[in-house]
């Protein structure tokens, strides 16, 4: 069996443990989403530097699993026991996330999932001594060893940790390095970086709302052979107000396209070059939601300009 394939067997034994974890967790309702969703393998992309396979749907954790620890995790850990159970791979935190780190640890211990997620954090901060004890606290509170990705933030003290990254990565500390911004200010200088360093993995804002990525990003990313994280696919949700009360488009069924979530994730895995979305949510329904975008067809050349066109009208 190849890493893209996964037998009938499997299928009906994924199936049958995503109805049990919904069914116990009350979330009966959505059941028949649950069973298409397993009833076709999650996409996977290979990351362009060494050729592992990636589900193209992760987590994203901004803002969502920033809570105390005694507050009622239930609903987290069932994103994360539903996350896995779905396919996902990839989960995406930072230390400026508040407590996400501390949470996402604990659960994904507790879930033994530890070595079955590929867990992504960044660094961000001033100083080389501030930059490796951030990364240390973020080793510990994730309890990986290596972690699988780490990033710089929002290109905070670039240089410096960029350097601190190339030296844990040569020593094992880390598999893959890149860097991350969320705003279309920064494009200009995410394009100098992929001109110039060597990365693993690019992370930017992409949506059919807010397109501007696939203008030079993302053909230089896949040019250089780096993969790339979108962000900020709902626009920290100001899609679903800008469609609050709107119908979907009739042609969205052209791409099995079931939510508006899914209209947005669908628009982003559609171009090549995306190695995986993260949409941040701390909702089971929502989870389940976002995963399915994740199999089934992907809009044609002609239906994402139809996209782009009617996001530009919202």
């Amino acid at each position: 069996m190849t890493e893209e394939s996964t037998t009938a067997d499997e299928f009906k034994l994924r199936r049958r443990t995503i109805l049990k974890l919904m069914w116990a967790a009350g979330m009966g309702w959505r059941c028949a989403v649950a069973t298409a969703a397993v009833g076709e393998a999650m996409r996977k992309r290979p990351i362009p530097s060494t050729g592992e396979m990636l589900p193209v749907v992760g987590l994203g954790t901004s803002g969502e699993f920033d809570v105390a620890q005694g507050e009622r995790l239930e609903p987290l850990r069932e994103v994360l026991r539903l996350f896995a159970a779905l396919g996902g791979t990839l989960v995406d935190t930072a230390p400026a996330y508040g407590n996400a780190e501390s949470i996402i640890g604990q659960l994904v211990t507790e879930l033994s999932l530890t070595k079955k997620l590929f867990l992504a954090t960044k660094v961000r901060t001033h100083g080389k001594q501030a930059g490796i004890e951030q990364m240390q606290t973020s080793e510990l509170l994730l309890n990986k060893r290596p972690l699988d990705l780490i990033e710089v933030h929002s290109l905070l003290d670039l240089a410096t940790q960029l350097d601190n990254l190339r030296r844990w990565k040569d020593a094992g500390r880390v598999r893959y390095i890149g860097v991350t911004h969320s705003r279309v200010s920064a494009h200009d200088e995410l394009e100098r970086l992929l001109q110039k360093e060597k990365l693993d993995f690019v992370q930017l804002n992409y949506s059919f709302t807010e397109p501007n990525a696939e203008q030079r990003l993302l053909p230089l990313a896949a040019d250089k052979g780096v993969a790339v994280i979108a962000n900020r696919p709902f626009e920290n949700g100001a899609l679903f107000r800008r469609v609050k009360g709107k119908a979907l488009p009739a042609w969205s069924d052209e791409f099995d396209c079931k939510s508006w979530a899914q209209f947005s994730l669908k628009y982003v895995l559609s171009h090549p070059a995306v190695t995986c979305v993260i949409p941040a949510t701390s909702n089971p329904k929502n989870l389940v939601d976002n995963m399915g975008a994740g199999v089934g067809r992907l809009p044609d050349a002609n239906t994402r300009r139809r996209m782009r066109e009617y996001g530009a009208s919202l």
